[in-house]
Parts: structure tokens; sequence; C-alpha cells
């Protein structure tokens, strides 16, 4: 049984995981790409340091166009740039404290570390959405898979991204644990109250499902205190809709796949 989880899991995977690197070199990187140019235009050293020299209100004002934040003491991060906000406030991470920081380059490496990364993120989905259909389905195949599918896509990508949607190089962006948790949250609590809406026949049950699925968004997603982008708002609004759309093709091709290959492992 576990070898045939495995198994289905990796094959759907891969599927999935393909079919969103192609995706992505097709439609989101040279979005990205795009707006890294708008990032780096006129970003230079001297202003950069005479802002930040400046301290307080002044300093944020000055620095609205590019920066993403200023650390307590007056330093700047950029909202794409994690690592270096790390290394200013003292938080790496396990990896970057071992090897540094390292990003590959664009390009073939580039393309092909994302390919890899998108298949590998899609075998871990997809051993996550075989469980829950194996716990809470009574038939599993390509059209019950499908439906499953597309609630872990409005779990994960879609109700997440109402309040926190997914943001371009150069974008402002609050303090990276609160929009983690948040997000992990808001996906925990849209899962389960779609499973409580649509598993259970309870009146109760379904109210507290709705509940469940309209409280992350009551409390409310961290946001910087200023929002500021060197980026066009119509290349955000494209990149926004190009993610979404690439996420709901990931979740439908996953989901079918996994029912699909489950349904061949049962007749075999």
């Amino acid at each position: 049984m576990i070898t045939r989880i495995f198994g289905v899991a990796l094959g759907a995977g891969c599927a999935a995981g393909i079919a969103l690197a192609v995706l992505q070199a097709l439609i989101t990187t040279p979005l990205i790409l795009q707006a890294e140019t708008y990032e780096t235009a006129g970003l230079s050293a001297p202003a950069l340091h005479q802002a930040a020299g400046m301290g307080g209100v002044g300093a944020s004002a000055e620095l609205a166009p590019y920066a993403g934040g200023l650390t307590d003491d007056g330093r700047v991060w950029l909202a794409h740039s994690p690592g270096e906000h790390d290394e200013a406030t003292g938080e790496l991470g396990f990896l970057d404290s071992m090897i540094g920081a390292w990003a590959p380059e664009d390009g073939l490496e580039r393309t092909l570390y994302t390919s890899l990364s998108s298949i590998l993120t899609g075998f871990g989905f997809g051993l996550m959405l075989l469980a829950a259909m194996l716990l809470g389905a009574r038939r599993i195949d390509a059209a019950t898979g499908l439906q499953w599918g597309l609630g872990a896509f409005a779990a994960v990508a879609l109700a997440p991204a109402l309040g926190l949607p997914p943001e371009l190089p150069g974008s402002a962006a609050a303090e990276l644990v609160a929009r983690q948790t948040w997000w992990v949250g808001t996906a925990i609590a849209t899962g389960l109250g779609l499973w409580l809406l649509v598993g259970r026949g309870e009146p109760l049950l379904k109210i507290a499902g709705v509940l469940l699925i309209i409280a992350p968004h009551l409390i409310g997603a961290p946001h910087p205190h200023e929002f500021a982008s060197r980026v066009p708002a119509e290349l955000q609004g494209h990149f926004v809709a190009a993610s979404m759309v690439s996420a709901a093709v990931f979740w439908a091709i996953l989901g079918s796949a996994l029912g699909w290959l489950w349904q061949r492992g049962e007749a075999t």
C-alpha cells in the first residue's frame, strides 16, 4: 500500500509539476524578469545610503518607490530579497547560514531548477491530497480527483490570494513569518471549512464550515505600513491572473491524475 501511494503521488506529481513548469516558463517567468528590470532601474547605492541615513518617516517616504521596508536600525530590505532582509535582522535560514546566499543563473539553469522544484512540489502536494482522498472519498477516480484538486486549489491558492496575492519583485511586503502564519492558517481553515460544507450533512456543521472559510479574512492578512512598488499596476495584475491560472491547472491535473492512477491500480 505504501509503495502504491508513493508511486501514484510521484506519477501525478510529475505530470502536474511538468505542466506547471511549462506554464511558468511561458507565462509567469517572463513577467518576473520584466518586473526585475523596473525594480533595478534607478536603484543606486548612494540613494539608498542617503535615504537609510534619514531614519523614521522621512526615510520611509524617500524609499517608498523601491524599498520593501526598513529594519529597526534604519537598514533597507527589498520585498523580494529575504536573504538580504534576514542578514540585516540576523534571521538567517539554516541553508543560508551554511552555504550563504545563492540563486541560479538566468536562462537554462533557472528553468531547470524551477522545473525540478515544481515536480518536487507536485509530489509533496500529491502525497497530501491522496491521503485526504483516501480518508474522505467514497470512490477515487479521475472525476472525484478533479473535484478534490479544485477544492485544494481553493484552499491553498485562491483563498490565501484574497489576502496575500502573488507578488512581483520590488513589491512591499509585511514581515515574512506573519505572512507565512496567515497563509498556513487560511489554507487549513479553508480546507476544513470546505470539507464541513460539502462532506457533512448537518446544518450546524455546514454553518461552522462557512465561518471557518471567512474567519481568516475577518482577521485580515498582514500588510506593510506603506504600499510601494516600481512595477506598473497592469503588470502586477497580469502576474496575479497568470499565477492563479497556473495554480488552477496544476491542481486540476494533480487531482485528476491521482484519481486516474489510483483507479488504474485497482483494476490491475
